[in-house]
């Protein structure tokens, strides 16, 4: 299970968010392991006077915020923090001072879906990879 919240300027996060969210699909199925069919993207286009951002970052600087139950190794959560950033470079032509990522993980029984807890449904896939 994971959930992603995309920040930008509205004005560059709109005309990209549809390719923005199939690539980092795809980067977080190939990596985590997650069925094509479990999608949970939530897009936060700002005013420029609501972002602040640093002095580092051009006006298409984007911030990732990836919620995921616990359990992945720490390569993995490298090798999807590296998809990403290879993708965003290589099919939006983001440089990589545009791209901020942060994974949070919390435990299974912090997590609540289908009237479950994380810990009592049975997922079809592996959170340990």
């Amino acid at each position: 299970m994971s959930q992603i919240k995309i920040y930008g300027l509205k004005e560059h996060l709109d005309p990209i968010k549809a390719r923005l969210s199939d690539m980092i699909h795809d980067c977080v199925v190939d990596t985590l392991g997650l069925p094509r069919d479990k999608r949970a993207h939530r897009f936060f286009g700002l005013e420029e006077e609501d972002f602040y951002r640093p002095a580092t970052a051009s006006p298409r600087y984007i911030i990732l915020e990836i919620n995921m139950i616990a359990g992945r190794t720490t390569e993995t959560k490298k090798n999807l923090i590296h998809a990403i950033y290879r993708r965003t470079g290589a099919e939006l032509g983001l440089v990589s001072a545009d791209v901020e990522i942060q994974i949070i993980e919390s435990p299974k029984a912090n997590w609540g879906f289908r009237g479950m807890t994380g810990e009592e449904i049975g997922l079809p896939y592996k959170i340990e990879v």
